[in-house]
């Protein structure tokens, strides 16, 4: 049983699609410098405030558009289409630990931001058909998150990683808490209608609109594609 065409259409927004895609973007930003400094073109460290915070601006983005399109998906009862979806962030999610692991097996990816988007969309989906009371439990855990050491279980990682054999260190890894309190809230930005708000047919947006669209492909191959680039330049300019 398929869906219908028509429904199909109204679960795509050009504003969402345009948000994400600015994630993308600041998401290629970030790794482009990492680039451009791992090679020496330029000097910086991730661990001052700005990079921190530049983090957590991408993080936010992304994982409030995964609760505000389960919102978007619950309403349009478009289940059937979810599962597809579902899949293919779990293949790129396991992609990204294999590849990692064959490239870097003392640093590899075991649970980075793709792994959690696939865990949050599923804790997100009961909820979503109740945007406000998603975002009143969201916004709880991330106040008691920042005001409180009750959430921050310390001692959890490095037991998960002794017992399991994983890497110390790694490339990329995202906590549970408190980002799936971000998650939550963003049923709230759908029941807001936030998908609805108009945006310029400008070139720019449309080109943001088009990352939102192949935002997984993207984050699959852009590292690659700049990783790349940034070394030719090293060898050339080397020379």
């Amino acid at each position: 049983m398929s869906a219908d065409p028509g429904t199909l259409k109204i679960s795509r927004s050009t504003f969402l699609d345009a948000y994400r895609g600015f994630a993308v973007l600041l998401m290629m930003i970030f790794h482009l410098c990492w680039d451009l400094g791992n090679f020496g073109f330029i000097s910086f460290s991730f661990a001052d405030p700005f990079w921190i915070d530049f983090r957590r601006v991408i993080v936010t983005l992304f994982l409030t558009a995964v609760g505000w399109s389960a919102y978007l998906s619950n309403r349009q009862r478009l289940r059937l289409i979810i599962w597809p979806r579902d899949a293919k962030v779990l293949l790129a999610a396991v992609l990204i630990s294999l590849g990692t692991y064959l490239a870097l097996p003392n640093n590899w990816v075991f649970f980075g931001i793709l792994h959690f988007i696939f865990l949050a969309t599923f804790l997100v989906r009961p909820l979503s058909s109740r945007p406000i009371l998603s975002a009143l439990i969201g916004s709880a855990i991330l106040v008691i998150y920042s005001e409180t050491s009750w959430l921050h279980f310390p001692n959890a990682l490095p037991t998960i990683v002794h017992y399991l054999n994983l890497p110390h260190q790694t490339l990329d890894i995202l906590f549970p808490l408190p980002w799936i309190g971000v998650v939550l809230i963003g049923p709230l930005l759908g029941y807001l209608n936030w998908h609805k708000c108009t945006i310029p047919n400008h070139f720019l947006v449309r080109a943001l609109s088009a990352m939102g669209r192949f935002a997984l492909p993207i984050y699959l191959l852009h590292q690659l594609i700049l990783f790349a680039l940034v070394a030719l330049a090293k060898i050339v300019l080397s020379h």
